[in-house]
């Protein structure tokens, strides 16, 4: 993903936009700046304290376009999704301080929250390799970022998210099959998966969660005489209270399964996966189609940015402690504005 290829269409709100959501002291640095007549040419570069998946580019340029218009601003970015490094210069912008300073509280923001999502769903999808994971963590944050993890998520390399939003940025279809709560109201797992069937549009995958009532390999077969061919796979997301999914359950299922008639049901698993989980699965050799995984990614440190002001009309300054002038970065990108 380049940072000046048209990008995901991100909104913002009103109060992000005014800067409501600003640090105070951004608010009161303009106003002395505006009583004061002062607005100077400037260079600020944004970096990060640690190593990790860059993401957040995308939407921060679309937050800049939708928050300063057709300004006349110079920006430089790393491309989405690439790796960069402690104190790598990410997003570079020179323009009117004025026109920009107020939102380096939500550039920042935007950066290091995306950054620690898309880092950890990295780290994941390396540790299920090449078993496909899904981001299953919407549930774990507050709905107004649920896409933005998603899209974090995907950025990361999950093969998508469950949430129709987070997964549209990506342009990606939404991942999922039916809840626990679907199963519980209909009273039997194969009548829902029944009515699942009759009411999802073709293009749906006929994947059915099997641990709700019955022993999940038994669950498993009586959906499976029950769709026939048109049931693609089963997910197991035994709770923790009955000990999860093991290696063996998932063996068990497989061998099932296969003994009844029908070896192309795959197997997906999701329910309080780690990164270690994931790869003991995965060196464990047992067939799994797919992993959900929630709160190993949704609850990912953000990767902390700081801005800095690099030149002002021209002249190089840092704060102590920095060396004054523009970072080089053969990384950086020139991004059409």
């Amino acid at each position: 993903m380049t940072s000046d290829a048209p990008g995901p269409n991100f909104t913002f709100g009103t109060d992000v936009l005014t800067g409501d959501t600003a640090d105070v002291y951004f608010l009161r640095a303009r106003a002395v700046l505006d009583r004061e007549g002062l607005d100077p040419r400037v260079t600020l570069e944004l970096f990060p304290s640690r190593p990790g998946v860059l993401c957040g580019i995308h939407e921060a340029l679309a937050f800049l376009r939708a928050a300063v218009g057709a300004a006349d601003l110079a920006v430089e970015a790393m491309d989405e999704g690439s790796t960069v490094l402690p104190k790598q210069v990410a997003l570079r912008i020179t323009g009117r301080y004025r026109l920009f300073g107020l939102y380096e509280t939500a550039l920042l923001g935007i950066l290091s929250h995306s950054t620690g999502w898309a880092t950890q769903a990295r780290a994941c999808v390396e540790a299920a390799d090449p078993i496909p994971v899904y981001s299953f963590g919407a549930r774990h944050v507050h709905p107004r970022v649920a896409p933005i993890l998603d899209y974090a998520a995907i950025v990361g390399g999950c093969a998508s998210g469950s949430t129709t939003a987070g997964a549209r940025l990506a342009g990606r279809p939404p991942a999922g099959t039916m809840p626990h709560a679907l199963i519980l109201i209909l009273g039997d797992t194969v009548a829902a998966a029944e009515a699942f069937d009759r009411c999802m549009p073709p293009d749906v995958p006929r994947t059915v969660l099997v641990d709700t009532f019955h022993d999940e390999a038994e669950e498993s077969v009586r959906v499976a005489a029950a769709l026939g061919s048109r049931l693609q796979g089963v997910r197991l997301d035994t709770p923790a209270e009955r000990g999860g999914v093991t290696i063996e359950l998932v063996r068990e299922v497989r061998a099932r399964l296969d003994l009844a008639g029908y070896p192309d049901v795959q197997i997906f698993v999701s329910g309080g996966l780690t990164v270690e989980r994931l790869r003991q699965f995965r060196d464990s050799g047992v067939p799994i189609a797919g992993f959900g995984v929630g709160a190993a990614i949704s609850s990912a440190s953000p990767i902390d940015f700081t801005a800095d002001l690099k030149a002002i009309a021209d002249h190089p300054v840092a704060k102590r402690g920095r060396i004054p002038g523009p970072t080089p970065n053969p990384a950086l990108r020139e991004v059409t504005w």
